[in-house]
C-alpha cells in the first residue's frame, strides 16, 4: 500500500461520557487520531463476496498502524462527513505496518 492510494483523511473517535459542573453526564467525541486511509466501498468484486462473514460491513480503510493507539470496535470513523461503526480491525500480516479495518455506515436516525 502506497500513500498514492491513501487519500481519504479519516478521523478515528472515540465516543465519552463527560460529566459537567451541574453532575449532567453528556456524550462527546474525542478525537484520537487524524490519518490519511485507502477507502473501498462495498461491491461485487471477489474480494467482498470472500468477505461475506461480515454482510453487515459497507466499507473498508487501510491505514498505516498507529504507534501507542490500539484500534478497537468500540471506535467510529469519519470520512466526507459520514460515520462508520468498526465491525473488524485486523492488523495486516501481524506486521504491525498497516490495519485493515471493516466497517458499517451508520445512518442518521430520524426522530418524526
Amino acid at each position: 500500500m502506497s500513500f498514492g492510494k491513501m487519500t481519504q483523511l479519516i478521523k478515528l473517535i472515540q465516543t465519552q461520557n463527560i460529566k459537567d459542573s451541574d453532575g449532567f453526564v453528556t456524550k462527546q467525541d474525542v478525537v484520537l487520531a487524524n490519518v490519511r486511509a485507502y477507502k473501498e466501498d462495498k461491491n461485487a468484486t471477489e474480494k467482498w463476496i470472500n468477505l461475506a462473514t461480515f454482510s453487515t460491513a459497507t466499507c473498508l480503510f487501510r491505514f498505516r498502524f498507529i504507534p501507542k493507539l490500539e484500534v478497537t470496535t468500540e471506535m467510529v470513523i469519519i470520512c466526507d462527513n459520514d460515520r462508520y461503526q468498526i465491525t473488524s480491525v485486523e492488523n495486516v500480516r501481524n506486521r504491525s505496518m498497516y490495519l485493515e479495518i471493516l466497517a458499517e455506515k451508520m445512518e442518521a436516525s430520524r426522530d418524526g
